[in-house]
């Protein structure tokens, strides 16, 4: 597929089977999925942004007037990430449930109000609090995640998702540009004490939070379809009103079985033609668009016996355990990197050491979208999720490499620190976008349970299987063993007697481990439908 300027602000063309774009109108703010994707991005921006707006000014700021110790700063961060971590692994199920849109929203209004109350902190324990519920923000990757997957089609959702996850990580480059910014203005123009300034500063990002969460909830709809409720009903609606084909239950197999226990046979669910069939339009829809309907777009409520054979399979294994590592890395880096930067070359002050701190954040929106972006290409020209899954490891390994040059080499340099840092960044947040470019294919659904289906296309007959919906609760997995990862990380830094070298080092020794040990593992279950 050729990519077309233009696409970036017409009306994409969508799915005539699930109504999902194959294209994305980013500069369409007009156009519902063009407007989707935007809040998406940005509603996990600003979230970023205040999940990560202290640790710019606890260089040297807040950890003064608060008098924090080292280890107060640690213990902060680890319960920032710990919060995000419990928002995530519950997210997951709430979009399932309730939809993507409503759990984003309500992620974003419950962390606005302890960013509101950030200014209220007088003591470390204080600090502890309020970095714990702020950290609720962290979560509100899950739905970002899920509801860009609802929208955009299965030839675009790894770029759409990498986009809206990496133009989101950007807030944590952001932050550190802004927050000292905003910081030193009203320090300068305002004439605020310090005490005073830090604390004010925390008004704007939530303000930004309540107002995206507002427009999120009344300018957006759930799915392309509607209401998520609903979403079954407008998928049997819309098939039998596009000459395709509707499920109905057999009247007949199951009589003739003559069993009183119910059969395979007795769920049959024959799919026939409601009118006679144009074949010019019939032509339009591929055999695929069909199939994949049946059996990913008509879906049943996930069960809890489906729900842990998905958590608990080798798939999901992998994903989890290659996003432990690059998300939970760059989680850490985060929180530790302008004081590594302030404590190797202490000229930077605070302010210059968080802007160049910032920049580690703001290549996500770059380099993470080409790890989503590569993905893809890769996928469309070997139809095999084996060449998702190498590049997923190759970038892992290219991480550790790096991690390991700065750990290692201790470098005193600011060109060659920096420069080893944005080959850090490639290889760690390619990686985040490759990685959900793949989560989308594992576990969509759980194809064990549910009754088969017949569904006749153009002569032939295929059976296929309804399916529950995985797609939230394995993106609620995976988003959290970011958090995980950023959480153990995080401790090693705690033990590490401020040593950064050190913990680089073990971190990159570490994802080289875990890329190693799973990359084995085939990428989806062999038994899925449209597994290779």
């Amino acid at each position: 597929m050729v990519f077309k300027v233009q696409s970036l602000w017409l009306a994409p063309e969508v799915n005539p089977i699930n109504h999902k774009a194959r294209s994305i109108p980013g500069l369409n703010p007009f156009n519902m999925y063009g407007r989707v994707f935007l809040l998406s991005w940005w509603g996990f921006l600003v979230a970023f942004w205040s999940w990560y707006a202290f640790p710019p000014l606890m260089t040297v700021t807040i950890k003064k007037d608060l008098q924090l110790s080292q280890v107060d700063v640690a213990n902060s961060n680890i319960l920032s990430l710990t919060a995000g971590l419990i928002v995530r692994l519950t997210a997951g199920s709430a979009c399932d449930r309730f939809g993507p849109r409503w759990t984003f929203a309500v992620v974003l209004l419950a962390g606005a109000i302890p960013t509101a109350l950030a200014g209220t902190v007088t003591s470390a324990r204080g600090l502890l609090a309020i970095r714990f519920f702020v950290g609720i923000l962290g979560g509100s990757f899950i739905p970002c995640q899920v509801w860009t997957t609802g929208f955009f089609d299965k030839n675009i959702v790894g770029a759409a998702n990498s986009f809206a996850a990496g133009f989101g990580n950007v807030g944590g480059g952001i932050t550190y540009f802004v927050m000292p910014a905003i910081f030193d203005s009203l320090v300068e123009r305002q004439n605020l004490p310090e005490h005073v300034a830090w604390r004010v500063s925390f008004v704007v990002p939530f303000i930004l939070i309540t107002a995206t969460a507002v427009v999120m909830i009344v300018a957006c709809p759930d799915t392309p379809t509607g209401k998520w409720s609903a979403r079954r009903a407008a998928m049997e609606q819309h098939l039998a009103t596009r000459d395709a084909f509707i499920p109905t239950v057999a009247d007949g197999d199951g009589a003739a079985s003559g069993k009183e226990s119910r059969t395979a046979s007795d769920e049959m669910l024959k799919y026939k033609s409601v009118r006679p069939r144009d074949r010019h339009h019939e032509a339009q829809i591929q055999e695929q668009d069909l199939l994949d309907a049946a059996s990913w777009e008509i879906v049943e409520k996930p069960t809890y016996h489906g729900s842990s054979n998905a958590i608990l399979s080798l798939p999901t294994l992998t994903v989890v355990a290659t996003y432990f590592c690059s998300f939970g890395g760059e989680l850490c880096i985060n929180s530790i990197l302008a004081s590594y930067y302030l404590a190797t070359f202490p000229s930077l002050g605070q302010t210059g050491a968080g802007n160049w701190a910032a920049m580690f954040g703001l290549l996500n929106g770059v380099f993470r979208p080409i790890g989503g972006m590569v993905s893809d290409a890769i996928y469309r020209r070997t139809r095999s999720l084996w060449g998702k899954k190498i590049l997923i490891h190759g970038l892992g390994i290219g991480t550790g490499v790096f991690l390991l040059a700065i750990g290692l080499l201790k470098q005193h340099s600011e060109a060659t620190m920096f420069g080893l840092m944005v080959g850090v960044a490639f290889f760690l947040e390619a990686g985040n976008g490759a990685t959900f470019s793949l989560v989308p294919h594992v576990h969509p659904s759980s194809n064990g349970k549910p009754p088969p289906a017949v569904v006749t296309f153009a002569g032939s007959s295929y059976t296929v299987l309804l399916a529950e919906l995985m797609t939230g609760i394995i993106t609620g997995v995976t988003g959290a063993s970011g958090n995980l990862g950023g959480i153990v990380f995080l401790v090693v830094a705690r033990y590490t007697d401020v040593d950064y070298g050190k913990v680089f080092w073990i971190i990159g020794a570490i994802t080289i481990g875990l890329n190693v040990a799973v990359s084995w593992i085939n990428p989806i279950p062999r038994d899925q439908l449209g597994g290779r």
